[in-house]
């Protein structure tokens, strides 16, 4: 018998951990042993890997072994019974501080939960006795609502634990606040050991520069809504869908209630099973829809940020990122909500069309979670620009397209050195534009047995234009809208003109004889 097979059996038959779970817990009570009173430690481990199961334990053990209290903060009402719920499971009696409880009782309880806002104002009108809490845990504890309670706990223990160490507002660095930071196991090394399903990443490469960050550093969603309401944007989501993830269990993350909203209805009009969430959903609602999302097999949730945190979904099986983001922590929490491993379930898909690939890597990738906590802004510098990975961007057909095109060896066209190699020659930018609608005219003749297929094809090709546009405009510097939109009108009418006027020549260049009457 494996030892994952043992580890699962325990887990089973009672409240035993896996063995890298009691590592941690070994080196977090080394240093709550070895520190002072005051000390505050960071525990990092990625999402699926169980931060609720251990800090649920040390608390077990450690009112077990200290004549003390404990206090488990978290920033959702999801999280707080979640969390309550499973140090029940652990055999601790808790109470949940939330803003109806009757907190007359309190002496009566050693463990207790409270949302952040909730517990300030408790804190704040005295209504909490907090004299004897020895150990405070924070969940998620990336986000800074959490500091302004620091003040209350100056005697006390503070363990925060999180996936991502890095904080959620840059002015606000997380090795501020913490003395150490102590890292779990890996993504990779938890999904090696079959605690955590792989991802199969799929980017589709979209152009960002619309969009505007906001004062919090990510993408307002204004801007966010305006790019991704569009209809290319909205075909482009069902393209991907229907190439990578058509019958699996999806679940769609958007920037935007109006975003979630029109996607709902792009997909309801083409017959998939399909429902919205959002915060405006009552509680009821909520219910009845993750209800449904759990028990359909094919279901398509799509929703905004309420499922990143607090959720928990084994058989999704796949994940759509429909929206940018410049906040790693938040891109982990989506793609993690697929990463649950089932008995017939050890990879998932990942969606992504906001280039949050080409900006922080692959899911799980090696990164350094010590050198991030000592220097966030190292990091954070180091990351691309939208301009800079749209630079880098090359144009790549989707299989079913290329397969329409199979016939040519070569059908990319690199605009950026035709350009230079036009440019050194003395030759006008123009001359760019005219050799790339040859190419395409070349491919499109290629692959046809007549003009009319020809044409059909060359309608297939507006990413691809687009793509090349795009290129020219930032070659020749120049990119209003106005121009862009009426650059791409000229290249298709040009396109279309071109083979009107020369497919019979190409055709007869290509194959050796004339195309039939």
């Amino acid at each position: 018998m494996s030892t994952k097979t043992i580890e699962l059996q325990e887990r089973t038959e009672g409240k035993s951990l896996y063995s890298y779970q009691k590592g941690a817990i070994d080196k977090i009570f080394k240093c709550f042993e070895e520190a002072p009173e005051d000390y505050h430690l960071l525990y990092q481990l990625p999402t699926g890997g169980g931060k609720t199961v251990i800090f649920s334990e040390i608390v077990r053990q450690y009112l077990k072994h200290h004549k003390k209290q404990v206090l488990v903060m978290t920033h959702r009402i999801e999280l707080c019974k979640q969390t309550s719920n499973m140090l029940t499971e652990f055999g601790v009696t808790n109470k949940i501080v939330d803003s109806k409880a009757d907190l007359s009782d309190q002496k009566d309880f050693n463990c207790f939960v409270a949302m952040v806002e909730t517990l300030n104002n408790r804190l704040n009108d005295d209504k909490l006795d907090i004299s004897d809490i020895g150990l405070v845990i924070i969940d998620e504890a990336h986000y800074n609502s959490f500091t302004k309670l620091f003040k209350f706990f100056e005697k006390s223990f503070i363990l925060g634990v999180t996936a991502t160490p890095l904080s959620s507002n840059i002015n606000l660095p997380m090795k501020d606040n913490y003395n150490e930071l102590i890292v779990g196991e890996t993504i990779q090394s938890l999904i090696e050991n079959e605690f955590l399903a792989r991802a199969e990443i799929f980017s589709y490469n979209v152009g960002l520069t619309s969009l505007v960050v906001g004062a919090n550093g990510d993408y307002t969603v204004k801007s966010s809504e305006d790019l991704y309401t569009n209809t290319d944007m909205l075909t482009k989501l069902i393209q991907a869908y229907e190439e990578r993830c058509k019958g699996k269990k999806t679940l769609i993350f958007n920037n935007g209630i109006n975003t979630s909203l029109h996607v709902y209805d792009t997909f309801r009009r083409a017959g998939y099973p399909v429902a919205h969430l959002d915060n405006n959903n009552t509680k009821k609602e909520r219910k009845a829809i993750l209800k449904w999302f759990k028990e359909t097999p094919d279901a398509i949730l799509t929703s905004v940020s309420i499922l990143t945190t607090g959720f928990d979904e084994p058989t999704v099986d796949c994940i759509m990122l429909n929206r940018a983001t410049k906040s790693l922590t938040l891109y982990y929490q989506m793609i993690g909500r697929g990463s649950r491993i089932l008995k017939n379930k050890n990879k998932f898909v990942v969606i992504d069309l906001g280039n949050n690939l080409h900006r922080f890597g692959p899911w799980g990738s090696d990164l350094d979670w010590h050198k991030i906590f000592r220097s966030p802004n190292y990091y954070l510098d180091g990351i691309l620009s939208d301009e800079e990975l749209e630079n880098n961007f090359r144009y790549e057909m989707p299989d079913d397209l290329r397969e329409q095109f199979k016939k040519s060896d070569q059908v990319y066209f690199d605009i950026k050195k035709c350009y230079i190699d036009s440019i050194r020659a003395g030759e006008s930018s123009k001359v760019v534009l005219e050799r790339s609608i040859h190419h395409h005219a070349y491919i499109c003749t290629e692959n046809s047995e007549d003009l009319w297929d020809a044409l059909g094809l060359a309608k297939l090709l507006g990413d691809d234009i687009d793509y090349r546009i795009s290129r020219y405009t930032k070659c020749i510097s120049k990119s209003t809208y106005n121009f862009v939109e009426w650059l791409k009108d000229d290249y298709r009418k040009k396109l279309n003109a071109y083979l009107r006027t020369n497919f019979d020549e190409i055709f007869e260049d290509i194959n050796g004889f004339p195309p039939e009457d």
